[in-house]
């Protein structure tokens, strides 16, 4: 009954030339080229099965890198680092004739940086690996 009302329809009114049907699921929509869309849907069938593909061989690379991170390689080497440089720059300074302001404040920057680098030290926990 519905396409018989359509076909009704499409014979009673006259359209432009530059408009064109698209019949769809017994629907009549006027439009034309440029404004004119389709729905349409799409099944997709997705493989979820679990395969075995053996064992990473990636494994050991994830284990050394929970090592470095346990063993926290990194911060440590920095603050080793940091008091090398802080005996360094302190022994220079304390032979140094007459010292002048700027020599003082170098000293003074890398000092209190000691600070800075032992609060981040004593801050920062390893995160553990479950």
């Amino acid at each position: 009954m519905v396409k018989q009302i359509n076909e009704e329809l499409i014979k009673d009114e006259e359209l432009p030339e530059e408009e064109e049907i698209i019949k769809e699921d017994k629907l009549v929509v006027k439009s034309d080229k440029s404004t004119a869309k389709k729905k349409v849907s799409v099944e997709l069938e997705v493989d979820t099965s679990i395969k075995d593909l053996g064992p990473n061989p990636f494994a050991w690379v994830i284990h050394l890198a929970r090592a470095v991170d346990a063993w926290r390689i990194f911060p440590r080497i920095f603050i080793t680092t940091y008091i090398y440089l802080l005996y360094k720059v302190v022994v220079w300074y304390m032979e140094l004739p007459n010292p002048t302001m700027e020599q003082s404040g170098l000293v003074s920057i890398v000092v209190g940086a000691g600070a800075a680098w032992f609060g981040l030290y004593t801050g920062s926990r390893a995160k553990s690996h479950k």
